[in-house]
């Protein structure tokens, strides 16, 4: 990772989980060769932290807006963090 790297921190509310969205958002974070985690809170809302080019983190966002085909996105909060190095993109339970 180059200079331009950057850690996010994202937060999608909605009807969110239950409709494969961390799965969704796993495939589409490795097919943009991003590197992190995402795992489901207790509030209903699924937490994403994300590593990378930010042109590509700016892509992993706008689709966090629409999800896997079921979900139902209310709200994404995402905001810039410290960078953790993350060395893959994980589903954390």
């Amino acid at each position: 990772m180059g200079k331009s790297t950057r850690h996010y921190k994202i937060i999608v509310k909605g009807k969110v989980q239950g409709v494969s969205y961390r799965f969704s958002i796993h495939a589409k974070a490795l097919k943009l060769g991003l590197t992190g985690l995402v795992k489901n809170l207790h509030d209903g809302s699924v937490y994403i932290e994300a590593e990378g080019d930010e042109e590509k983190i700016n892509k992993l966002i706008e689709w966090c807006y629409v999800g896997p085909p079921h979900a139902k996105v209310t709200e994404v909060f995402a905001e810039e963090s410290e960078l953790k190095n993350y060395g893959n993109f994980e589903i954390k339970r």
